[in-house]
């Protein structure tokens, strides 16, 4: 279903700052005095701390969205595959960076639209990459125009916009469309290619070119006529003010692509459903079109791997490659996946695996250290998922003065973050419509970078948090701070004027991006796509906690679809999407136009591989849906390192333990578990009840749903392993896919052997 535009607590904060305003507060930032907004329990400020910064362009200078007057005021998608036509990150460059919609490539220049195809990969060492080339640039003769700026988006496309003193052009593209939609005034419409173009196909208004090894499809309104002369190609559109061009396949999709050619696409829009009963997730994206001559208001789209693999649509024979695989098109103008959900855990089940007296020590101590001190917004986040993890242990082994005391840690520190005027708080940023920590860290605040990582472990420990005190996380309470980092990483409302629809996540490559500019010559990046689900599952876990059925039903599409894309993309699980040359079978960093065996800061192949691992939580479990490539990950691992792995290896064992439990017991055992001080964001605590328990009851088995997101089963050959949590007040029957029902008291955890 498409989730509700506005949602009652949205529109209750926003009352709430409504009245603040009302009450002589100004609202913006950087004004005279900073105003606390109240959100129940906590607040945030509107005036960012004495000596920090907001969003700054390469030479220090601050931006502002770059938007037409239609479109100012309304919240801005940064995180997306074209966000550096809206965030100008260089100040030489009013235009953009290179922009991949797939199968199409897109630059803005003065003289409009630059279009390529970027069909060849280039691999060097440790990366790949499907480079944008130019054949085209469209636009409208005589355009020169000091900048470009958007004139609308929807869920995967956007409008660029260009203007001058006597010419406009806009033009809509978008992810999977091999169209390019035109619309000009103040003369012809103009093509300028890369080299003189042959001309396979000369129809009148239609006409076939071919450009740097690519065959185009050029549509101008029918009575017009495309004129070559060089390079340059011109058409008389008059008062239409409109054309289209696409990258044809194959030289026969001629006359199926000149069908559609006026159908022009206004906007696109997914809806998602948790078939809760099934166990299973579904999407449909939806292209909404408008006939620009004719009736016809179909169109053609090419789908990801990762949407394809999960569409009982019919396709045709036709495909692109891109830096993601090989794209399929469909014709019509909308289609459907289904997945299985991916069920998520706040911890593992209880098992005889790990030695009761080892862990109770290894919990008292995180409970004899329980703090979260002042730090920045990531590595105080990586404290509080630290010690979250931990809490459910804790209850399992009946340490309750040790869980409790833990709890008390995390509310504590998160009540501090939650409120504004310390140390540490949140401000709202009106002009960006964005809600930042400071302390800032890792370009969080200057680039409007990772704010899906940071908030992943607060929504995620708030969630630990609820399950032992429905009190503290209610909206008048602390919760409604919780909703905040929300809305800002993955709001679901569309007409939400104080945030943009899902910030980071983008819907139709499946996967978030980790840039807020995008301001690469490769497009946007995401690194650590481990830390971007741990949202997901932090809201599946929220939702369920609270009673929100919107935000953990957001959550399960979420991590269902960006599990997938892992998958595909990062772990290439099918061996056939990295180019057949690259020599890794893992990649640390995603970019638009392709993938880096590499991390940011280190090119240590222990980090390389860890990075799309942790943190390691009850919400991980999906990683083991391919366990093949959790394998060949970890060979090539010890092949790259010459060896076992030295540094993060608690993660590491922890990853094989999804595949492999004895194996990554039998190197915990061997290699001093428990001796030394473990990554930033672990404790042996949780290492050793990860791997002790899986060893006992096996790795997850995810062929096995349920009806329940908050439930997963185990298996280690021979038996199976059944566990669910129940958030509510009543009891429940939990039923598995093989037919098994497991019964959950209620605020409990529960296992069983069917």
């Amino acid at each position: 279903m498409r989730p509700p535009t506005t949602p009652i607590r949205r529109a209750t904060l926003m009352l709430t700052a409504a009245a603040t305003a009302l009450g002589g507060v100004a609202l913006l930032p950087g004004s005279a005095s900073a105003a606390e907004i109240p959100v129940g329990s906590g607040s945030y400020s509107d005036t960012r701390p004495a000596g920090t910064v907001g969003p700054l362009d390469n030479q220090g200078q601050p931006v502002t969205p770059q938007v037409t007057d239609a479109m100012a005021g309304v919240p801005v998608p940064t995180n997306d595959w074209w966000s550096s036509l809206v965030f100008k990150r260089y100040a030489d460059n009013p235009y953009s960076q290179p922009m991949y919609g797939h199968p199409l490539s897109y630059r803005a220049v003065a003289a409009g639209l630059e279009v390529g195809y970027p069909s060849e990969a280039v691999v060097n060492g440790s990366s790949f990459e499907y480079p944008h080339r130019a054949d085209l640039v469209l636009g409208v003769a005589g355009l020169n125009s000091p900048d470009a700026k958007a004139d609308g988006w929807s869920d995967w496309t956007v409008s660029p916009y260009w203007e001058d003193a006597g010419h406009t052009f806009r033009a809509t593209i978008g992810h999977g469309s091999p169209y390019v939609y035109a619309e000009a005034t103040g003369g012809a419409a103009q093509i300028t290619t890369s080299a003189a173009p042959e001309v396979f196909a000369d129809e009148g208004s239609t006409l076939g070119i071919s450009v740097g090894g690519h065959d185009y499809a050029l549509f101008a309104p029918t009575g017009s006529d495309w004129q070559v002369a060089g390079s340059t190609l011109t058409a008389d559109i008059g008062g239409d003010g409109y054309y289209s061009v696409a990258v044809l396949p194959d030289r026969a999709a001629l006359a199926t692509y000149e069908q559609y050619a006026y159908s022009f696409v206004t906007g696109s829009t997914v809806d998602w459903n948790y078939e809760q009963a099934n166990g299973a997730v579904s999407a449909t994206y939806t292209l909404e079109t408008e006939a620009r001559e004719g009736t016809e208001t179909g169109t053609l789209q090419a789908l990801y791997p990762h949407q394809w693999s999960y569409a009982a649509d019919p396709l045709t024979d036709w495909e692109y490659t891109s830096s993601r695989g090989i794209m399929r098109v469909r014709e019509g103008a909308s289609f459907t996946t289904r997945q299985d959900a991916s069920g998520v855990l706040p911890g593992l089940p209880a098992s005889d695996g790990p030695d009761r007296a080892t862990l109770a020590a290894f919990v008292d101590e995180v409970a004899a250290t329980a703090n979260v001190g002042v730090g920045d917004t990531y590595w105080s986040g990586k404290a509080f998922g630290r010690l979250a993890q931990v809490v459910p242990i804790a209850d399992q082994i009946g340490d309750t003065a040790a869980r409790d005391q833990i709890l008390d840690a995390i509310k504590a520190r998160l009540e501090e973050w939650f409120t504004a005027g310390g140390e540490t708080g949140f401000v709202y940023d009106s002009e960006w419509q964005t809600l930042t920590g400071y302390p800032a860290s890792y370009g969080s605040d200057q680039e409007l970078n990772d704010h899906h990582f940071h908030y992943s472990y607060y929504v995620l420990a708030a969630a630990i948090v609820a399950q032992y005190d429905p009190a503290w996380a209610a909206e008048s309470a602390w919760g409604g701070m919780v909703e905040e980092l929300i809305a800002d990483a993955a709001n679901p409302a569309r007409d939400d004027d104080r945030y943009p629809f899902l910030r980071g996540f983008d819907v139709y490559a499946g996967h978030s991006w980790a840039s807020g500019h995008q301001g690469f010559v490769a497009g946007n990046n995401q690194e650590s796509s481990s830390e971007s689900t741990n949202l997901s599952a932090g809201l599946i876990m929220w939702g369920s906690a609270t009673g929100d059925t919107e935000l953990r039903d957001l959550g399960i599409y979420l991590l269902a679809t960006e599990s997938e894309a892992i998958r595909q993309y990062w772990f290439d699980g099918d061996e056939e999407n990295f180019p057949p040359d690259y020599q890794h079978n893992t990649v640390g960093m995603v970019w638009s136009n392709g993938g880096a065996h590499a991390t940011w800061w280190t090119g240590n192949p222990e980090e390389i591989h860890g990075i799309n691992v942790l943190p390691v939580t009850g919400g991980s479990l999906h990683l083991a849906r391919d366990q093949d490539a959790i394998d060949r990950n970890l060979q090539e691992l010890v092949e790259e390192n010459g060896g076992p792995p030295v540094e993060w290896k608690e993660i590491l064992w922890e990853f094989q333990a999804l595949s492999d439990p004895a194996a990554a017991r039998a190197s915990y055992d061997g290699d001093g578990g428990g001796s030394y001080t473990p990554e930033a964001g672990e404790s042996w605590a949780h290492v050793y009840h990860w791997i002790y328990t899986l060893d006992a009851i096996g790795p997850p088995d995810t062929l096995i749903t349920a009806d329940s997101p908050t439930a997963a089963a185990f298996s280690d050959g021979g038996t199976v392993t059944y566990a669910a949590h129940n958030y509510t007040d009543a009891p429940q029957n939990v039923t598995f896919e093989d037919g098994t029902v497991l019964a959950v008291p209620p605020h409990s955890s529960a296992s069983s052997t069917g």
